[in-house]
């Protein structure tokens, strides 16, 4: 496979070219897995474009979604230290990614020592998300889930109104809170019934400040 040029670099932070430079590009179809749970691997992938989204799925096929991760993004570093990956990462749409090797890895830090407190810096901001969204499932109600993730997620739009970041659709909002798709659809009627946001084609839009409680 070849190596991404430089057109392909230029959406990453300048920390992050010399790495992905040394890797393998790779594409990954829409629906297509990149990483299955479980199993055993030893490559990183950086995200030069698209989105990809991991996860995890029990016995009974529910799921619970870590992120959804695009440009600048780095996934499969939880791995390095050879255990099984610990989440299944799948393409929401077509990605491309610089692969790189653990022993491609190992000889960039050993040429850029200071990479390697970035790479602990992301494991202990992965490490403190995974905290509080564990903290999150056992104190909140699925609301109040819901209520943190719109929230974390806004950004200022027009006439006084706040967008969300990325598109959702009702299954992707149910695999990230860890709940049913049913149970989003009511709440999110709900608050469209109130005029507290708007969801049309997967864009949402937040009208007002959301309640507290629902």
């Amino acid at each position: 496979m070849p190596a991404p040029d430089a057109a392909a670099l230029a959406v990453l932070p300048e920390t992050l070219r010399p790495l992905a430079a040394r890797g393998e590009l790779k594409t990954v179809r829409k629906h297509q897995r990149l990483i299955e749970e479980g199993r055993y691997g030893d490559e990183l992938y950086i995200i030069l474009g698209g989105r990809l989204r991991a996860f995890s799925r029990n016995d009974n096929g529910r799921e619970i979604t870590y992120g959804i991760y695009g440009p600048g993004e780095y996934l499969g570093e939880m791995s390095l230290d050879g255990g099984p990956r610990s989440a299944t990462v799948v393409a929401v749409e077509a990605s491309r990614c610089a692969m790189v090797t653990r022993q491609t890895l190992l000889t960039h830090i050993r040429d850029e020592p200071e990479f390697a407190m970035e790479l602990i810096a992301k494991l202990i901001r992965r490490a403190r998300a995974a905290t509080l969204s564990a903290k999150q499932l056992a104190l909140n109600d699925v609301y109040g889930r819901l209520k943190m993730l719109l929230e974390e997620l806004a950004v200022d739009a027009s006439e006084g109104f706040q967008t969300v970041a990325g598109r959702w659709t009702h299954r992707e909002f149910a695999h990230r809170l860890g709940c049913s798709r049913g149970m989003v659809t009511r709440l999110i009627g709900d608050l469209e019934a109130g005029g507290y946001l708007r969801l049309a084609e997967e864009e949402v839009t937040l009208c007002k400040p959301l309640p507290s409680r629902w």
